[in-house]
């Protein structure tokens, strides 16, 4: 083979093939002894040409035709067609599709080149020395985004000027996108594309929308930007410029965006968001609104003394391989109770205005390899956005140590001895905490009310078999707490308009105070299994497993003077005396004050039934159905209290009436008598030693709750399969028919699992949850019915509908209500929202590109909830 040469090829005794043809020019050059540098405009690659149905190369033009199916490959750049031309003497090629005799076209131009990607034409003309070329009917993806019609001339540098195109971000093959944005002339770059007028073209109609210059970027990174802003009416707030802001790309590890907006009378708002992520360690995002809200008309209290709302978002996850043993993880949800409820931005998320709650957490964990001890810290927050209270904790410590058995030998052989079971463990935890109102808490005062304590806990226990059917267990419990705090009380006489009246006075003293308190135990328990066996019927076999349990535990008086933890108060004019505890306002709580020597009983129910199933897909035809689960019953009396010896009996339960419907109880029952009477005009009700049975009574009901959820859905299975089994291959089936031996042995393969012949389409799913509270003072009953409901159903398989509602039985009124309508329209996406009635009545309907390159094409109609007033 001859040696390749740097300079221009030239063709000699040119080949004519009527089946294909490959032409290298590198060999058809004289062998040149110099070796120069390569200038940007000569061909240092080979030039191969091939074509399936025939070619012919014009000796004396130096030119090359090549029909059918055609390809030129020249280094990394190929283009094929149904007919290719080849001018060898200025580097030169032209492409083109052909029609055939019916007029059909086909065989399009497809050029690829790896600086450009992928693109198919009607025509190319194209030079290989200067790698510039025309393109006429193109049709390309770029970064997302569709180049189709019109002309475009390719530059050297890799930049194309465009005229008469169309872009879009619809998927359709040209001609027949949905939409798209005919662009008269412009430029693409490599990261942006810009273009002079331009107009809006919708299912083959242009609309009077004229763009006099537009930019699209086509970044490879994050770029900054501006954000558009959104337009439209509150009825509230007025008028609002809304959304409009700045996006910053700050790294390929973090973003920010900035968003502001102002309303007609006088509110505004202001939003920062962050992102960022560091593959393979963490990720997290961090966000931050604030908010004015101007109400009512100029001139009133509402309007002059605006409210203002803020609120806190962070969440932080990180990956659990990134630092083993380590974990730090933060999910932060804090701001003003009033945020979510003046603060809906048009979304209504009904779920964030009904919310009472806002929980956060900052948490740091570590533990130590081949050690017991693990530390744990961290920041929390609970705010009820109903009673506007917040509750910190800021920060809080815990130091573990996991449960030893430091008897046992490590070398141990055969079963422990009873003091190899002793097993001892330690916590630790220390606390700080602010319980205040969210007005009050960036308050000087405030702070003045942290609470501090730090909590030790030493438990021991011992855990054996006895009799071979009962578990025994022991255990000594020491709990000992440091305090910064105390409180004294003191009897003082407050004036009133009539006179004075008993009231107290509460002092805070600072200093360090230690209170430690201990208790012993121990319980006992076994199971007893119950089962009825039935030969006829459906119904094979009940079964009842019985789980009692009995202990006893032990715990001093505390509230004893020698112990220092209560002090003595009067709490009356005639002298009467009460104990308090001085610890009483502080974090844990003081030791508690009496003798107990209690028994501590409990009884758990757990009932089933076997039934014959011919559905059962385990082949044993035996379903098992639960009718009771965890049905218990727990209480205590205490053999050394002076009266009420008896506690309150708790129950709860859950039972299932179908697979999908569970249903959850339980309550309290009181076993003592009240009797009623009137103080200071008041009904009271005042429990008296005595138990209701001996009146011949059952024990009261002092509460109550029931709640069950369920939901429906419909599943779509083969129309000629409703049993989910394959087709018999020995039937009169086509299918199989047509199979050959390796096809059909894949067939009979995948017929070994039911599931895939179901399809989980799933056109409608609804559930529901209700639930019932009952409450029993004595003096007055009151009993709470919610029912909430939502749901989805699909009309078409482009068509959707979402849902939810609830109701409220006490309240006799409907919960807040929402549609929601979904339209798939391929490229575009219809939505409709509405609210019919309640607080937060409101509609909104928004049309827009689906494609984010294009976000802001759009149209959008939406009115604001109602007035507050």
């Amino acid at each position: 083979m001859a040696q390749k040469s740097d300079s221009i090829a030239k063709v000699r005794n040119p080949i004519v093939s009527s089946d294909s043809l490959a032409i290298d020019s590198t060999q058809l050059i004289k062998k040149d002894t110099t070796q120069k540098k390569p200038n940007k405009s000569e061909i240092t690659d080979k030039i191969v040409a091939t074509a399936e149905d025939s070619s012919f190369i014009d000796n004396k033009r130096n030119i090359g035709h090549y029909y059918g199916k055609a390809r030129v490959v020249y280094g990394d750049k190929t283009i094929d067609a149904n007919y290719i031309r080849v001018n060898f003497n200025d580097k030169t090629i032209f492409a083109k599709g052909t029609r055939d005799s019916l007029g059909m076209f086909s065989g399009p131009v497809i050029f690829k080149d790896p600086s450009q990607g992928a693109l198919t034409a009607d025509s190319v003309y194209y030079n290989f020395k200067t790698s510039k070329g025309k393109i006429y009917q193109v049709y390309t993806e770029q970064e997302g985004g569709y180049i189709t019609g019109g002309k475009i001339k390719k530059q050297e540098d890799n930049e194309m000027h465009m005229k008469g195109v169309v872009y879009s971000t619809c998927s359709n093959p040209y001609p027949h996108q949905h939409f798209g944005i005919v662009i008269t002339k412009g430029i693409a770059e490599e990261k942006r594309i810009i273009t002079g007028p331009a107009y809006i073209v919708i299912e083959d109609v242009p609309l009077p929308i004229v763009l006099p210059f537009g930019f699209f970027p086509k970044p490879n990174k994050r770029a900054s930007g501006i954000l558009f802003p959104q337009f439209g009416e509150d009825a509230t707030l007025g008028f609002y410029l809304r959304d409009f802001g700045y996006y910053l790309g700050l790294s390929d590890y973090w973003d920010m965006t900035l968003r502001g907006g102002i309303y007609s009378k006088g509110s505004y708002q202001a939003d920062v968001a962050s992102r960022y992520m560091k593959r393979y360690k963490y990720t997290g995002n961090l966000s931050f609104s604030f908010a004015s809200r101007k109400y009512g008309v100029e001139g009133t209290p509402e309007y002059e003394h605006p409210q203002r709302d803020f609120n806190l978002r962070w969440s932080h996850s990180q990956n659990p391989n990134a630092r083993p043993g380590t974990v730090f993880s933060a999910s932060v949800n804090a701001g003003t109770s009033s945020y979510y409820k003046n603060n809906g931005n048009g979304l209504y998320d009904f779920n964030q205005i009904s919310q009472n709650n806002l929980n956060s957490s900052i948490s740091y964990s570590k533990t130590w390899a081949n050690s017991p001890f693990n530390l744990s810290a961290g920041l929390t927050h609970n705010q009820d956005l109903s009673r506007r209270t917040v509750n910190l904790g800021f920060p809080s410590l815990s130091f573990g140590m996991s449960t030893l058995n430091p008897f046992d030998k490590k070398d141990r052989v055969g079963e422990q001895k009873w003091y190899q079971r002793i097993a001892v463990g330690y916590s630790l935890m220390a606390d700080n905490r602010i319980n205040t109102t969210d007005s009050m808490l960036f308050k000087k005062e405030t702070m003045n009310k942290i609470q501090s304590g730090i909590k030790h806990n030493i438990p021991i226990s011992l855990s054996s078999k006895v009799m071979k059917y009962f578990q025994f267990s022991q255990s000594i419990n020491y709990t000992e707490n440091w305090y910064f705090q105390t409180i004294r009380k003191r009897y003082a006489l407050a004036p009133t308009p009539t006179g004075t009246k008993d009231s107290t006075s509460i002092d805070t003293v600072q200093g360090f105070r230690r209170a430690g308190e201990y208790s012993v135990g121990g319980s006992l328990s076994t199971k007893i299994y119950g089962m009825v066996n039935f030969k006829k019927g459906k119904v094979m076999a009940v079964r009842h497993v019985l789980t009692p349990n009995i202990g006893f535990s032990y715990r001093p008086d505390f509230s004893k003077p020698k112990y220092g933890y209560y002090e003595e108060m009067v709490v009356n004019e005639a002298g009467d005396i009460r104990k308090y505890s001085i610890f009483e306002q502080s974090m844990y709580g003081g030791p508690s004050g009496g003798r107990s020597a209690a028994i501590n009983f409990g009884l758990d129910n757990n009932i089933e039934m076997k039934v014959r199933s011919s559905k059962d897909t385990t082949g044993n035809g035996v379903k098992k159905i639960p009718i009771l689960q965890g049905l218990s019953l727990n209480g205590s009396y205490n053999f050394v209290a002076d009266s009420f010896k008896l506690s309150l009996l708790n129950f709860s339960g859950r039972t299932f009436f179908t697979e999908k419907l569970g249903v959850n109880f339980g309550g309290t029952l009181d076993p003592y008598v009240y009797e009623k009477r009137i103080r200071n005009g008041v009904v009271e009700a005042r429990k008296i030693d005595k138990y209701q049975w001996e009146s011949g009574k059952l024990p009261r009901l002092a509460s109550f709750n029931f709640s069950f959820d369920y939901s429906l859905n419909s599943s779509t299975v083969g129309k000629n399969n409703k049993n989910n089994n394959p087709p018999n291959p020995g039937g009169n089936n086509n299918l199989f028919e047509r199979l050959d031996a390796s096809e059909l042995a894949q067939i009979q393969q995948i017929s070994r699992d039911a599931n895939s012949f179901v399809d989980f389409t799933i056109p409608w799913n609804f559930s529901f949850y209700y639930n019932f509270t009952y409450s029993n003072t004595v003096v007055r009953n009151t009993i709470s019915q919610t029912l909430s409901a939502n749901g989805d159903f699909s009309l078409t398989p482009k068509w959707k509908v979402q849902f939810t509602s609830g109701y409220d039985f006490e309240r006799k009124q409907i919960s807040a209500t929402s549609f929601s309508i979904y339209r798939d329209l391929h490229c575009w996406d219809l939505s409709i929202n509405w609210s019919p009635f309640g607080s937060y009545k409101y509609y909104g309907i928004n049309l827009r590109v689906k494609s984010s390159i294009l976000q802001d094409l759009k149209l959008s109609k939406r009115s604001g909830y109602q007035s507050f007033y």
